[in-house]
């Protein structure tokens, strides 16, 4: 059971809290776990459109 509770805590992430596990939640690391999500993905759409625009060229 121990074992079961520290996956669903720790490990399975949860669509109903911002795909975070409730420890992150717990502990205050969402805003720093999104904000990190958020940088990640706008540096990626970049990247995106700048390989398309080298391609286009």
């Amino acid at each position: 059971m121990s074992a079961f509770v520290e996956h669903y805590n720790h490990v399975r992430y949860h669509e109903s809290i911002d795909n975070l596990t409730p420890a992150d939640v717990y502990f205050g690391r969402a805003e720093t776990i999104l904000a990190e999500r958020q940088r990640i993905k706008r540096d990626t759409i970049a990247n995106r459109r700048l390989q398309h625009r080298l391609q286009a060229a």
